[in-house]
Parts: structure tokens; C-alpha cells; sequence
């Protein structure tokens, strides 16, 4: 089958990749370069970077422009296959591939339509999220959907829940395309009234806060990323809080402690959050543990960035 395939981040390399094994991908399109790092230099997509592996031949674009259709159009693709790509795909991209746009979303659907649904998933403490196939169209998330499976949510870092959902949709992709090749597909309507909405997640949404009870600065751990970090000021300082878990030692509200079994925690408005791995300003991660013994004392303050 002629694929052509559209995603930008980490979470759709997985799928490419698995797609690249069972059938001809013809092109890619992904987003442009984009400034990341100190350095202030462009660095490709993570899709980007796999299709050159690959071997496939890439298009960027911030926005699907007539001439990116048009390109779309001469790949003369079966099907278009696309997991988080950042673009909204026009009417006219959708029926160019005689099999249809299908989408690998990172939800149960109709739960958590939209752009960030891990984050949202675990910042409203969802017990499992889950990955659709799902048939596309002109509005956000909505199309009817083919297949979907759950992958647990509970407790578990963002990366984590992103790699589980990637493969598991990657390989539920390829059995809804199997069938949709065949006309075996049974597409089930969503329950627009069930639907919740995933927002992206705005610039210090993640940051930690000693206003918040320590389930809730956790679970803003547990969501964070290299795009969007849980951080705290802390004894004066910028500190990304990477790894942390909830904790039944005392603490103050404001609080960061270090207890005798050598435990840091951050004392938060009804209980504490103890820290495993952090980045200071400037550092590489570490151990809680190790950040703390350059504080030379036991107890100090720390608040919202």
C-alpha cells in the first residue's frame, strides 16, 4: 500500500517506523526545523530525522499550503497516515488518498480530543488513557473511530505512557490499514456529549507551587517534559523537578527538607513531595540526595517560579 505519512515528534517515530516495515511509504510530512537549545540553533523533527534514515523523502511545512496538497496529490498516496503531525488537514488533503487520512490519537475517544492528551490524561489523574485509530475529518478529533486499546496511566511519567501508547497505536494502525484495504473496517461514531478537551500546555503551566497539595505538584512532575518542565524556585534558585514522588515525612508548607534518612522534600499546602531527581540552573540531572548536600544545611524555602 502507498503510504504517505504525517507526525512530527518522538511520540511518531515508532509509528513510522513500524510503517515503513510492512508497507511502501512514499513521502513524510512533517513540521519545519525549529529552534531548540542554548545554542539557538535549528534542529530537525524527530520524524525528520527517521525518514532520512529511511530513506523517504521528506516535506516540510508549518501549514498545509495549496502547493503542499498539490505535492501530497502527486505521491498519488492509497492512504495518508498521521500521528501528531500540528497541522489541520484541509478538505482538500482529505480526499486525495483513495483510502482515506487515518489518525493515530494518544486518548480513549472521545476523551481528550485535542493536542495534548497524555499531559491532560495524567494531569487529571486518569487511572488509563489509551490510543484511537481513528478516521479523519474537517473537525478537531472528531472522526469515527476504528480501533482503540488502553495503556495504564496511574502514577506513570509522560515518557513512559508516550512510548507505550506509540507502539501500541503504531501496531494497531497497521491492522485497522490491513482491514481498511480489504473494506473490513467497522467505523463507530463518537459520543460528541462524553467529549473533554486537551489543551496544549501553556508556557509555566507545569511549574510546581507550595499553594498546591502534593498530589497535584506530582502529577505536574509526572506531566512534564523537555517542552514544558515542572520547576520550583528553590532556596533562591531555578530547579527542574524531574523524578519526585508523594511522601509521609513532615515538612512545612514553603518548606524544602532534608530528613535523616536523607529523603529531600518539598512541603507543599497539605502534605510533602519528596524529590528524586533533579536538574539545577546550569547542570547536568542528579539525585536529589546530591543536590542537597550542596545546599550545606537542612532546611530551606522554596515557591513558584
Amino acid at each position: 500500500m502507498r503510504v504517505v505519512f504525517m507526525g512530527t515528534p518522538e511520540f511518531s517515530v515508532p509509528v513510522l517506523s513500524l510503517l515503513a516495515r510492512c508497507h511502501e511509504v512514499v513521502g513524510v510530512l512533517t513540521r519545519p526545523d525549529a529552534v531548540r537549545g542554548r545554542g539557538k540553533r535549528l534542529v530537525p523533527s524527530a520524524v525528520k530525522e527517521k525518514a532520512r534514515e529511511l530513506g523517504i523523502p521528506t516535506i516540510e511545512c508549518a501549514r498545509m499550503a495549496p502547493e503542499v496538497v498539490r505535492a501530497i496529490a502527486e505521491l498519488a498516496p492509497d492512504v495518508a497516515c498521521v500521528a501528531a503531525f500540528g497541522c489541520i488537514l484541509p478538505k482538500t488533503a482529505l480526499g486525495i488518498p483513495r483510502l482515506g487520512c487515518v489518525n493515530v490519537h494518544a486518548s480513549l475517544l472521545p476523551r481528550w480530543r485535542g493536542a495534548a492528551p497524555i499531559e491532560r490524561a495524567i494531569l487529571a489523574g486518569d487511572a488509563e488513557t489509551g490510543v484511537s485509530i481513528m478516521a479523519m475529518e474537517e473537525g478537531l478529533d472528531t472522526g469515527p473511530v476504528a480501533w482503540q486499546a488502553s495503556v495504564p496511566c496511574a502514577g506513570r511519567a509522560f515518557a513512559d505512557v508516550e512510548r507505550d501508547i506509540a507502539y501500541t497505536g503504531g501496531y494497531g494502525l497497521l491492522d485497522v490499514l490491513e482491514a481498511l484495504d480489504g473494506g473490513g473496517v467497522e467505523w463507530q461514531r463518537q459520543d460528541d456529549s462524553l467529549a473533554t478537551y486537551a489543551a496544549r500546555i501553556g508556557k509555566g503551566e507545569l511549574d510546581l507551587s507550595p499553594a498546591l497539595s502534593a498530589e497535584e505538584n506530582w502529577r505536574h512532575v509526572l506531566a512534564s517534559s523537555d517542552a514544558h518542565p515542572a520547576r520550583a524556585l528553590a532556596a533562591g534558585k531555578l530547579l527542574r523537578v524531574r523524578g519526585a514522588r508523594p511522601s509521609s515525612h513532615a515538612c512545612e508548607t514553603g518548606a524544602i527538607s532534608v530528613a535523616s534518612d536523607g529523603a529531600v522534600t518539598l512541603g507543599c499546602v497539605d502534605a510533602a513531595l519528596e524529590l528524586l531527581e533533579v536538574t539545577p540552573a546550569g547542570k547536568k540531572p542528579m539525585d536529589a540526595a546530591s543536590w542537597a548536600r550542596g545546599l550545606h544545611g537542612s532546611s530551606f524555602a522554596w515557591e513558584r517560579p
